[in-house]
């Protein structure tokens, strides 16, 4: 089957979050099964950074109709392996930057003019390229008008571009909002900018218009699909999702058991497994000494948390139960940035209690793994979450997880109290008395060795490989097509 990706981000070449995680394991997995599969992303600065992508040839040169001008760019392609292709679209002056989406403190005012181009170039480049795909899927709001514009395209060219499309939510959170005039750059037809087009409230809104348009519609949790189209989780958009609903799909992601495996993992100081859970101790060790922590015993439990620092990951849930932390004889580790007043507060906790809290507030991907290893416990306490990934690493890495009941944590976690035979982590309602809760559990739990080891060894077994996650999404597209 040949298979197009349009998305923002793919590990390893550029990454703010899970997306970059979800589509770089998705695409390489369905091409060792041996699909023909194409990714586009933007071309950043950052992505050519990279070895393999240092090399890449440009393919094309482009001229991009947006509004009443031509805007030029390029793309270029590079094979990381066998059956898969990486086009990036390239502008330096939208994609010559330091940072994906802003600049740190605000996001880019010209985004809607950065991603409309993006998702015609790469129309542009399906159509004089002819790679006649099978599937385009199109992930979150920067790639959501792919569906849309690659009809208008081949209306317009009498030609076939994609037998079917796909969109899938990452996060409805981030829709792509823009002022209406953002519509003139994408050349599409005026009846296409009222209620039943791209308009929402006033705005012209990206994220609608994948919803909409493209055949099947997916996201990443069974328990997300159906969360969103309530008001309390659809940010809006509920409605719009719920008229979707017969094309809609949650299809849980997977996790890379080549870069996420504590067996094997070359971040760690010392390799482990089920079956041989010596080297967990060492990266215990490991983790107190690199995030200058004092060190702990075997009744001292270490929580470790990797999120960006923001509302929906549930950092002020932490703050709340900033007592529980001073209190008790325990250590928390927390890596990430984010929004500045919570990053702030996190880092006057502590300061507060130096050899005890730490905030690491930096993107390191070494650190994430050390957590996930060298924690007792990981703390995931969103407020929403799509899917999440952390809370599969950390059952992999035999670190049980503190999860809210919501999304696809709810999806993929199982609480021990309610399942003694089979639990996995420990979970509990999105708010502030919630995750107290859920701490005193788990301090109890660390003092029940025995059911602490079970509990480990069950996470660990389980499979959360892409391998499993992509029978799913090929399923879904043999059954568009």
């Amino acid at each position: 089957m040949k298979i197009v990706h349009v998305a923002s981000e793919l590990f390893p070449y550029i990454k703010t979050g899970g997306l970059a995680d979800a589509v770089g394991s998705l695409a390489s997995t369905l091409a060792r099964d041996g699909h023909e599969v194409s990714v586009f992303i933007p071309g950043y600065s950052a992505v050519f950074a990279q070895p393999d992508a240092a090399a890449a040839e440009r393919v094309l040169r482009l001229k991009i109709e947006m509004g009443d001008t031509f805007v030029s760019g390029d793309v270029k392609v590079f094979s990381p392996c066998p059956n898969l292709n990486i086009f990036t679209v390239c502008r330096e002056e939208f994609f010559d930057r330091k940072g994906a989406y802003g600049n740190g403190e605000r996001d880019y005012e010209d985004n809607y003019l950065r991603y409309i181009f993006f998702c015609k170039g790469t129309v542009e480049a399906l159509r004089l390229l002819e790679m006649q795909a099978d599937i385009v899927h199109a992930h979150d709001w920067q790639a959501a008008l792919m569906p849309l514009l690659l009809r208008h395209a081949e209306s317009r060219h009498g030609a076939t571009l994609a037998l079917k499309t796909v969109f899938t939510i990452h996060n409805i959170a981030f829709q792509g909002l823009f002022p209406m005039r953002a519509f003139f750059r994408t050349n599409l037809p005026d009846e296409l900018r009222g209620i039943d087009g791209l308009e929402y409230y006033g705005q012209m809104s990206f994220m609608k218009g994948g919803i909409l348009f493209a055949d099947r519609v997916t996201t990443v949790s069974p328990r997300y699909a159906r969360e969103i189209q309530t008001p309390e989780y659809g940010c809006g958009l509920d409605g719009v999702v719920a008229s979707r609903a017969e094309d809609l799909s949650g299809l849980i992601n997977g996790i890379d058991p080549s870069v996420w495996n504590p067996a094997t993992d070359a971040h760690l100081p010392a390799n482990y497994s089920a079956g041989d859970m010596a080297g967990k101790a060492v990266c215990r060790e490991a983790l107190l000494k690199k995030a200058g922590l004092d060190p702990a015993g075997d009744d001292v439990p270490v929580f470790g948390m990797v999120c960006r620092l923001t509302e929906q990951k549930g950092v002020q849930l932490v703050l709340d139960n900033r007592e529980f932390f001073l209190k008790h004889d325990c250590r928390l580790v927390v890596l990430g940035s984010g929004d500045k007043r919570l990053e702030g507060e996190m880092r006057a906790l502590a300061a507060s209690r130096p050899g005890k809290i730490t905030l690491v507030a930096r993107l390191d991907e070494a650190m994430s793994h050390l957590v996930e290893a060298g924690g007792d416990f990981f703390v995931m306490p969103s407020i929403f979450e799509p899917c999440g990934l952390n809370q599969m690493y950390s059952q992999a890495y035999g670190t049980p997880p503190l999860v809210t009941r919501v999304g696809g944590l709810a999806d993929t976690v199982t609480d021990i109290d309610e399942n003694p035979a089979g639990g996995t982590g420990i979970m509990f309602p999105p708010t502030a008395a919630g995750l107290r809760d859920g701490l005193k559990r788990a301090v109890k739990l660390f003092a029940d060795k025995t059911t602490l080891a079970a509990m480990r060894e069950r996470g660990m077994r389980r499979d959360f490989s892409w391998a499993k996650a992509a029978r799913a999404y090929m399923e879904l597209y043999e059954a568009a097509l």
